[in-house]
């Protein structure tokens, strides 16, 4: 018998069940501050800096979803190092993978429009709609079913950011922390929903 084929057909078939789990390593509560974050800094800022420097329209977003994304996969962090055990790591490591290769696709894309033309930075925002929304459908195979919807808005966000007339001068705080922060809170919902509530309700049983 060949032991290593029969290693990997087992560990095809654990894939193949991990696949039929959904994933609990996201949880509401960071992933909500993290749309609350995208919002405040909506508000926060500064007018000037879309119209007179697209560049640094792209810093000040690049940092701000930066830190959004530390806070909202912060909880998975820290059950990566303290709780979980080499399967749960393995399959921490497998979900965030689903969604890596679109957030590297936007980094791309952005790195070349900045390159190339100051005046494409204006189509960043859809863009980087579009790519949220096509990592969440890739990760969701480990998500609720639910989690399409959220994949959705993003989409539909991105369409019409992208459709929208006019270059860097009308470039809005709000295209991309309104879009990222309703889309982030209504991820949060359904991850309570589906998810928190039904193990709140075990719990209580």
């Amino acid at each position: 018998m060949d032991v290593g084929r029969a290693l990997t057909q087992i560990a095809e078939i654990h894939q193949q069940i991990a696949k039929g789990e959904v994933y609990r390593g996201y949880r509401s509560v960071p992933v909500a501050a993290s749309g609350v974050i995208g919002l405040l800094a909506a508000a926060l800022q500064p007018r000037h800096i879309a119209a007179q420097d697209p560049v640094a329209f792209v810093v000040y977003w690049s940092i701000v979803a930066g830190i959004a994304g530390l806070v909202g996969i912060s909880e998975i962090a820290y059950n990566y190092v303290v709780r979980e055990d080499v399967a749960d790591r393995r399959r921490t490591r497998r979900v965030i993978s689903q969604f890596l290769p679109a957030l590297l696709a936007a980094v791309a894309v952005t790195g070349s429009f900045v390159h190339l033309n100051a005046a494409l930075v204006a189509l960043l925002p859809g863009i980087w709609a579009i790519c949220f929304g096509i990592g969440v459908f890739a990760s969701r195979p480990y998500l609720p079913r639910a989690s399409g919807f959220v994949g959705l808005f993003y989409y539909a966000a991105g369409i019409v950011l992208l459709w929208r007339p006019g270059g860097p001068e009308s470039l809005d705080a709000w295209w991309v922390g309104g879009t990222f922060g309703i889309g982030q809170l209504l991820t949060a919902v359904v991850l309570y929903w589906h998810l928190e509530r039904h193990e709140r309700v075990t719990e209580e049983e």
